[in-house]
């Protein structure tokens, strides 16, 4: 939060009067449909995740309200921007609350989704490598990264992955056999998702949900003249830097406008231009958080204070 806080500071303080006036006029002419149309989007994917997520549980023997997952799953977000990662431990203890699901297999189906996540942003990135290949490169250049090295480094990294799991497996030490269990567990999670009665709908829900993220970013470029012109490729870069400064600070705070206009300057976006767009979707999302996350933590007692 204190990192957030100060790079809202430091972001503030590097631009200039006129260009903070800039940026703040691009704030407040954006258009307010293709805002609304991209809160709506992200609204979507959370439901759409909360309909997924029943087909995790449903293998266990359970088969919560939806409605209860939707507020469950925006109390989590919102409990996320205070303190990140405690969602997560909040989200089960709700489904534990409300719907009797035990802790530990509500939990264990919150990790198979992340990981599930971690999978499909690894394969955005490598789609947007692919279309970027030489602007991407050509960025690591110019700042000073050398590709051989990048290379060296990403070799002597998977030589020692495989020295590590090589270690591991032969190792009889109790650590060692719990980080066995813990990434057979892992494991098992994802590779259920195959063995599971409404696997192609799991499958559906993943890329939608991926979609409904990827198209919040891509409506909100009509709010800024100079970005309408951007392709999806070109915003795809943008989407995961942006990707990258929400797992950074809470929410993204400060980081995430930063990290998004730096990935459009390269494709000859300006500052100003590149700010008010990070500034834009950054607050449309957040604001999505606050009120709906707010909303549920009122509304799912009143929906279940019969139990």
């Amino acid at each position: 939060m204190a990192l957030g806080v100060f790079l809202v500071w430091y972001s503030y303080n590097s631009t200039t009067p006129e260009n903070r006036k800039e940026i703040i006029f691009y704030i407040k002419e954006a258009d307010p449909l293709y805002v609304l149309l991209s809160v709506f989007l992200g609204v979507l994917g959370h439901i759409s995740r909360a309909v997924r997520w029943n087909y995790l549980l449903e293998p266990l023997g359970y088969n919560p309200r939806i409605i209860n997952n939707i507020l469950i799953i925006l109390i989590s977000y919102f409990a996320n921007l205070g303190i990140p990662r405690t969602g997560e431990v909040l989200r089960a203890t709700a489904l534990t609350t409300y719907e009797n699901v035990p802790f530990e297999k509500g939990f264990g189906t919150i990790v198979t989704e992340r990981v599930i996540d971690v999978i499909m942003l690894l394969s955005i990135i490598l789609i947007t490598f692919l279309l970027q290949t030489d602007v991407i490169m050509n960025m690591l250049q110019e700042r000073g990264f050398n590709l051989n090295g990048l290379l060296i480094l990403a070799g002597a990294g998977i030589i020692l992955f495989i020295l590590f799991v090589a270690l591991i497996k032969k190792s009889k030490n109790a650590f060692a056999q719990k980080i066995k269990t813990f990434v057979k567990g892992l494991l098992d999670g994802v590779f259920s998702i195959f063995k599971m009665k409404h696997k192609w709908l799991f499958i559906f829900h993943t890329l939608f949900i991926w979609g409904c993220y990827i198209g919040m970013l891509w409506i909100i470029k009509f709010t800024v003249p100079e970005t309408i012109s951007l392709t999806l490729s070109q915003l795809l870069v943008a989407f995961v830097a942006g990707a990258f400064a929400m797992a950074t600070t809470n929410g993204g705070i400060g980081l995430y406008p930063i990290a998004v206009s730096s990935a459009l300057t390269i494709f000859g976006i300006s500052t100003v231009s590149g700010d008010a767009f990070g500034w834009i979707i950054w607050i449309a999302q957040t604001l999505m958080i606050v009120v709906f996350g707010a909303i549920s933590f009122i509304l799912l007692p009143l929906l279940n204070r019969i139990k």
